[in-house]
């Protein structure tokens, strides 16, 4: 019998644990495992079971159980969409939708390519001021209104110059109904375009159809805009063209009068009304093919958005996770047994994390604390504010699009789910299984049978240095595939 390896010289606990599943011949499954979640930062941890059987037979022809693993579980990605919590991740998100936009103006993933024939344009919208803030420039000239030069990554950037007269209710309750403004673009939009066509909306309807796909962004003041592509497309979509006066100057000059026009009162009794609107910054560029003269073109616009889509409030110095009491869920009170509320104990009753102890800078501060005053308003109810303070009050989807845009990330999630188990099954040689003689009312061949348990989320210690190593194996490899791309293959 194999004596048990003498690891008491070894310090690190991480080391020890790799040396011991090397020497008990569990290392690469354990690596496999790592690798197979492309080092997500915080992977689930799971327990169970999985069976592949024929459906007809009932022959078990696959299985997995995760009491066979060395370590007894098995790691699943978290799929995060945000940077900061799993840049891993983050980076399939951001790939599909990279596709997703890109399908959009060049066609592709079930879009026709005459789809870069339509009007497109590429717009910025963005919030109004809530009082001067720091930053590089002023008034197109170098150097803040304070008078002071800044550089790029000076913190004050984005701050208010007076904070006591910025209006951080504005601000707030600008990300709170940022969705809902821009629902109200949209509607201001189809007016403009029917108006500019000499049309009534009913017809322009029945011949034209207005696209787009969006994705927000946080600005250094902590307050939300919107890049998105607007499209001209025919009554059916993608699929038809729009009809000949429907140019992209048409669509340019609707998209800056909806924006410039389109309002939203919000009341409260303590604050008054404040009327929300897009600020003067309004940028419009049609999106032309790549020809070589540096214009804007759909790769370098399906980029841009997909770049931001993996960003949040973090961006800004706040915090990425919620900032509410989890035991009360944000009440500040519990109910005990007999249904007597109480005071919560974690939270003593405030509901909400402390934010003399958040690693935020004044502003963030106050934009958090604007956000928890505000929801305690019955006005406000219904926005959560509570719940999306760490969010300085915006609780939107970071991407959307209309229905006939494109294709979707669901879509493109079942197509790369598709080509897994295409995988599975050839290494499985499921292909070579009978099927039987009435296909048409046995539609699938093989069942799974699964049963699973959440254990946890991370890694051991030994399995986050493999992490670690997988996650610099493929920065290195992206890292040299731009490399290649933008300067040649290098020739030893």
């Amino acid at each position: 019998m194999k004596a048990p390896l003498d690891l008491r010289h070894v310090a690190s606990l991480a080391l020890r644990e790799l040396l011991t599943h090397l020497d008990n011949g569990h290392f690469e499954r354990v690596r496999n495992q790592v690798t197979a979640v492309r080092g997500c930062t915080r992977p689930v941890q799971l327990a169970g079971y999985t069976e592949t059987v024929h459906a007809r037979t009932g022959r078990v022809l696959h299985s997995f159980n995760t009491a066979d693993e060395p370590t007894g579980r098995l790691l699943v990605a978290c799929n995060n969409r945000r940077a900061s919590r799993c840049p891993t991740c983050s980076r399939t998100y951001a790939g599909d939708t990279y596709h997703l936009i890109k399908a959009g103006v060049v066609g592709g993933k079930n879009v026709p390519s005459q789809v870069r024939t339509h009007p497109r344009v590429f717009a910025t919208l963005t919030p109004p001021s809530f009082g001067p803030v720091h930053g590089t420039t002023w008034r197109d000239r170098p150097g803040c209104r304070c008078g002071a030069q800044h550089a790029s990554d000076d913190p004050s950037i984005g701050t208010p110059i007076n904070p006591a007269r910025y209006d951080y209710t504005g601000a707030v309750l600008f990300n709170a109904h940022a969705g809902e403004l821009w629902g109200r673009f949209t509607t201001y939009l189809r007016r403009y375009v029917a108006r500019l066509l000499k049309m009534t909306q009913k017809a322009t309807a029945e011949v034209l159809r207005v696209s787009f796909a969006k994705v927000a962004e946080y600005q250094k003041r902590g307050v939300v805009h919107f890049h998105a592509i607007v499209r001209f497309d025919g009554p059916e979509g993608s699929t038809t063209p729009p009809p000949a006066n429907a140019t992209a100057a048409v669509l340019a000059k609707a998209v800056k009068l909806a924006a410039r026009h389109v309002t939203l009162p919000v009341f409260a009794d303590h604050i008054g009304t404040h009327t929300l609107r897009w600020g003067r910054q309004i940028d419009v560029r049609q999106i032309t093919a790549d020809d070589g003269k540096g214009r804007l073109t759909s790769e370098a616009v399906a980029g841009y958005i997909a770049k931001y889509a993996t960003k949040g409030a973090e961006d800004t110095g706040a915090i990425d996770r919620p900032l509410y009491c989890r035991d009360c869920h944000g009440r500040g009170m519990n109910t005990v047994p007999d249904g007597t509320p109480e005071r919560c104990d974690t939270c003593t009753g405030t509901g909400r994390e402390s934010l003399a102890h958040l690693p935020v800078a004044a502003h963030v501060r106050q934009m958090i604390r604007t956000c928890w005053d505000l929801g305690t308003l019955p006005e406000f109810a219904d926005l959560k504010l509570w719940k999306w303070a760490h969010m300085l009050g915006f609780r939107g989807h970071f991407s959307t699009k209309s229905r006939r845009y494109s294709t979707t990330l669901g879509a493109l999630r079942d197509e790369r789910r598709a080509w897994r188990q295409a995988q599975h099954r050839e290494l499985l040689d499921l292909e070579e299984v009978e099927k039987p003689e009435d296909a048409e009312q046995v539609e699938d061949t093989t069942l799974v049978v699964s049963d699973w348990t959440f254990l946890g989320i991370g890694y051991s210690p030994g399995e986050e240095l493999l992490a670690a190593q997988v996650r610099h194996d493929i920065t290195r490899a992206r890292d040299q595939a731009e490399r290649v791309k933008t300067e040649g293959p290098v020739w030893s």
